[in-house]
């Protein structure tokens, strides 16, 4: 059985068994998976003037799929249409590293569910069925095993978090309870996990730019999202990333401005470039 597969099993009986039984949910699903030390830290480079905050808890230990060797991470992080794919695919051409897409095909077909658009169409009602998917496929994306030494993600567990659920509760539109249940569920997996990110690159976009851009790209589920959508997604991202008063950053942040067109956007990626493979040396 793959590694992503015993996960999903684990993560679907913890989720039967965790409200009756928590400490035996937490037993189960710690079965699947060896307890290893934290690895030793290592020295970090000053690649930017902003560092992951001291606030965040850590564990000493944290749980790992067994014999998984430590890869580093990029996450790139941005808002919607903000030119996440152009990025991750200019780097995909790059040898010893491998790119790791947000799994939107799986949020658009659940055994034939799309819950992508039901979300859009009614946060209140099916906010909290698609964060949950979300949480758990972006953990699987965190904990897939990869041949290259370096692992370059679209988006995170943490975004899904801090941004997506943080909006759709700060809008009103997902309840307390919801709210209260993915928190309890997030806060477990940072804290017996074992979810490590090197580096953030923040693809920083105006809210309208983001507009223009999705008017463009006409995805079915994206011709519901008004500007203020966006306005809000973005003062998150802004909140988390730049001003740091928000939520704990799990890594440094390398802000790329990115309201530029293809061709400009694709010189700062090569002007960059060092600067990010370098997450592999930290």
């Amino acid at each position: 059985m793959s590694a992503a597969c015993r996960y999903t099993r684990l993560f679907f009986s913890f989720v039967r068994v965790t409200s009756a039984q928590p400490a035996a949910a937490c037993k189960q699903f710690a079965a699947g998976c060896s307890i290893r030390s934290k690895p030793a830290g290592r020295s970090v480079g000053m690649i930017l003037s902003r560092t992951h905050s001291s606030t965040q808890h850590v564990n000493t230990e944290k749980l790992m799929q067994n014999g998984q060797e430590r890869k580093a991470v990029i996450c790139i992080e941005g808002n919607i249409a903000s030119g996440k794919t152009t990025c991750l695919e200019y780097f995909s051409k790059t040898s010893d590293l491998e790119v790791l897409t947000e799994p939107v095909s799986k949020w658009r077909n659940v055994r034939g569910h799309n819950l992508l658009g039901l979300m859009y169409q009614d946060p209140m009602r099916w906010g909290i069925t698609l964060q949950t998917y979300i949480q758990l496929t972006m953990l699987d994306r965190h904990l897939s095993a990869i041949s290259a030494p370096l692992k370059m993600m679209e988006r995170s567990i943490f975004s899904a978090k801090y941004i997506f659920v943080e909006n759709l509760h700060r809008s009103g539109k997902m309840p307390e309870a919801d709210y209260a249940v993915l928190s309890e569920w997030f806060d477990w997996i940072t804290a017996n996990l074992s979810i490590t990110v090197d580096l953030i690159v923040y693809l920083q976009t105006s809210p309208k730019t983001c507009y223009e851009r999705l008017k463009q790209r006409c995805r079915e589920e994206e011709k519901v999202i008004p500007l203020e959508y966006l306005e809000s997604v973005h003062q998150l991202h802004e909140d988390w990333l730049i001003n740091q008063t928000s939520f704990p950053l799990p890594a440094p942040v390398l802000v790329i401005p990115a309201d530029h067109d293809l061709q400009k956007m694709l010189h700062q990626y090569e002007q960059n470039r060092d600067k990010i493979l370098a997450a592999s040396h930290l």
